[in-house]
């Protein structure tokens, strides 16, 4: 399993990106069943992964001079300020406020400030950082060229699985109807624009999944088993989202059966990725388009096209196909075919003298 100083990673870790979630579950339960806007509760969860690895490092590596404190402080306000807006806006749900477009909670609204101003203090942060602790903690754009590439290959991908299954139900004239619409394309010229004010999110998982699990799974149990492993775990990690946001409790149980086949498939997709940019933001930036442009492909153009989603047992096959063809291909790509340590913590606690398993 590895050293002491290893497992205690892995122990907070997994209480926070796990534990924290799951008891959140609870709170998502009682305001499931008072009809409250659970908004909240998934920009939050998003946050928990990486939350998780920076006290990880933090209560372990004390003396380390290279840990980017200011960035990682930064991030776990945000992340603690997230989590009580979440709390509030169930507890306190009554409580409202006029915005552009009508009256919502003051916490939905809350929170999405929130992440704005901890995406702005976040990439201050880091600037300020500095290339030495960027390049030590993996959190410094590399590999270009390869980068660029991965990211317009996912589009690809992308838009010929949201083909394929409007095709697969017979409606692919819908489907160019919606890419015809000139709000599709309004949208899609916004969505670059929204990453510097929202990357926090979507960096907050994969800091969590691909820089740390990854290469911790790869290690032990080798390439491919690591980054299969790990589609499971992230698609579990979903549970409390499956059963009370994404789909109503009744379809809980199909919802997280496709869940997980949709995050093993992207996993390879972007486990590929990252061991051949070794580059944390072109994952950021590959799950920033997945969760954005599914707004687009939906013909919705609002988050309220996440919510409340009909979902059926035959759609299982259909998405087990998708997913298996375009991404799941990736697991014969010659980066799940070499030895040695993957890129991430791993490489990382080798600097530290951490004794790892074969």
């Amino acid at each position: 399993m590895g050293s002491k100083t290893e497992k205690r990673q892995l122990m907070i870790f997994a209480a926070i990106a796990y534990g924290i979630p799951y008891l959140m579950g609870f709170l998502m339960w009682y305001g499931y069943a008072g009809q409250i806007n659970l908004s909240a509760f998934p920009n939050a969860q998003m946050l928990y992964p990486a939350m998780g690895v920076m006290l990880a490092f933090l209560l372990t590596r004390k003396k380390d001079g290279n840990i980017p404190k200011a960035f990682c402080m930064s991030f776990i306000v945000t992340t603690l300020i997230a989590i009580a807006c979440s709390v509030l806006s169930v507890l306190d749900s009554g409580r409202e406020v006029t915005m552009p477009g009508g009256t919502v909670s003051l916490w939905l609204a809350a929170i999405q400030y929130v992440m704005i101003i901890g995406s702005i203090a976040g990439l201050i942060c880091l600037l300020a950082a500095g290339k030495k602790k960027r390049e030590a903690y993996g959190l410094r754009w590399k590999n270009w060229k390869a980068s660029v590439g991965c990211i317009l290959l996912f589009l690809v991908l992308y838009f010929l699985r949201a083909a394929s299954g409007y095709a697969f139900m017979g409606e692919i004239a819908a489907f160019i109807d919606i890419m015809k619409s000139p709000q599709a394309w309004i949208t899609l010229g916004i969505i670059p624009l929204n990453f510097v004010l929202a990357y926090i999110a979507f960096f907050g998982e994969e800091y969590g999944w691909r820089y740390y699990l990854q290469p911790f799974l790869q290690k032990r149990f080798g390439m491919r088993r690591g980054v299969l492993l790990l589609g499971v775990l992230w698609g579990l990690w979903h549970l409390p989202l499956d059963f009370f946001y994404y789909v109503t409790p009744d379809s809980g149980v199909v919802m997280t059966v496709n869940q997980i086949i949709v995050c093993v498939a992207l996993g390879i997709f972007m486990g590929y990725v990252y061991m051949k940019t070794e580059n944390i933001w072109a994952v950021v930036i590959i799950h920033f388009l997945n969760n954005n442009l599914a707004l687009v492909i939906s013909g919705e153009f609002s988050t309220d096209a996440l919510m409340n989603q009909s979902l059926s047992w035959s759609d299982i096959l259909p998405a087990l196909l998708l997913n298996g063809v375009l991404f799941g291909l990736f697991i014969f790509a010659r980066q799940y075919r070499e030895k040695g340590t993957a890129p991430g913590q791993d490489a990382e606690n080798a600097r530290f003298g951490v004794e790892l398993n074969e």
